[in-house]
Parts: C-alpha cells; sequence; structure tokens
C-alpha cells in the first residue's frame, strides 16, 4: 500500500483577497495515472466547486463568488511559496 504525501497549499482569491491555508493529501505513487487527490480542509470561506482527483482541475468557490483551479499558475517572490 502506497503512502501519502500531506501538504499546505494557501488558496488566495484574486478578487476579494480572501486567504486561507487547505490541508490536501495525495498518493505518493506517480506511476499511477491517478494521484488520488483529495482536500482533508478547506479553509473557512471557501468550498469546492468542481471536485477532481487531479489538482490541476479541481476548482475552487469563494465566499464572494469567484470560481478558480486549486493549482493555478503563480509568481511568488524569491524564497518559494508563501506559508
Amino acid at each position: 500500500m502506497a503512502a501519502r504525501d500531506r501538504y499546505s497549499r494557501k488558496l488566495e482569491c484574486s478578487q476579494c483577497g480572501h486567504a486561507g491555508f487547505a490541508e490536501v493529501s495525495e498518493s505518493d505513487e506517480r506511476r499511477a495515472g491517478n494521484r488520488d487527490f483529495t482536500i482533508d480542509e478547506m479553509p473557512a470561506g471557501f468550498a469546492p466547486e468542481f471536485p477532481s482527483t487531479d489538482p490541476r482541475k479541481y476548482m475552487v468557490h469563494c465566499q464572494c463568488g469567484h470560481k478558480f483551479r486549486f493549482e493555478q499558475k503563480t509568481a511568488y517572490p524569491p524564497g518559494g511559496e508563501p506559508r
């Protein structure tokens, strides 16, 4: 049985600025076709819009009504993704 990778990712609405950290997990077996991605804990003010087992296709809904992808291409300052 494969273990699961667990990590946090900051969700930030580009429309209203609401932010929070989602706790997520996915299969650490990369050869499998399915990453088995799940959001274990969604921050307050956000809800799943179109759940998916692929984080690039998972859509999130903000409390203001704005919809965006869970995994998006965001430019962060040197030093990596904020925590």
